[in-house]
């Protein structure tokens, strides 16, 4: 595979439509929710007054990231997977690590990332009503590969 040109996901449609998921109410008061957005499994999260969506499965090893705690690390907010502790932002969906120099033994560990691994979808509010609309972007990312093919628990 090429590097220099990211490879193109043929599940991802050229454009979607915006899906209605819920009340603005009910996801405030979970903090969470899950919904199938053109047959596609995400989860949505309420976290300290901002809405973000991703694909439900992490992309580590398909994991129920809807399950998973969020927590703080280098002042970003993420999801922790309950499989296997992989740290998810969920403003841009990286994954994150914390990394250490070998060679100082004085040094700290910091944190660093692996690039965007997670799919991240749009969560739009109108009038008390939450819509997703799917990712369009033609990367193809690691969490795609849970979230089509023989994964998906809703078959098109």
């Amino acid at each position: 595979m090429d590097l220099g040109s990211p490879e193109q996901d043929p599940e991802m449609k050229e454009g979607y439509s915006s899906v209605y998921v819920g009340r603005e109410d009910d996801i405030k008061k979970s903090e969470r929710m899950t919904a199938v957005v053109h047959d596609r499994e995400v989860v949505i999260f309420y976290h300290k007054g901002e809405y973000h969506a991703m694909d439900i499965r992490c992309y580590h090893s398909g994991g129920p990231l809807h399950l998973g705690e969020i927590e703080d690390f280098d002042g970003r907010p993420c999801i922790v997977c309950p499989w296997h502790k992989f740290k998810i932002t969920l403003a841009t969906g990286e994954g994150l690590y914390q990394s250490i120099n070998p060679k100082d033994p004085s040094a700290k560990p910091k944190w660093c990332s692996k690039g965007i691994k997670q799919r991240i979808h749009t969560v739009t509010v109108d009038n008390g009503k939450i819509y997703v609309t799917l990712s369009n972007e033609p990367v193809k990312y690691d969490s795609d590969f849970y979230a089509t093919g023989n994964f998906k628990v809703i078959k098109s």
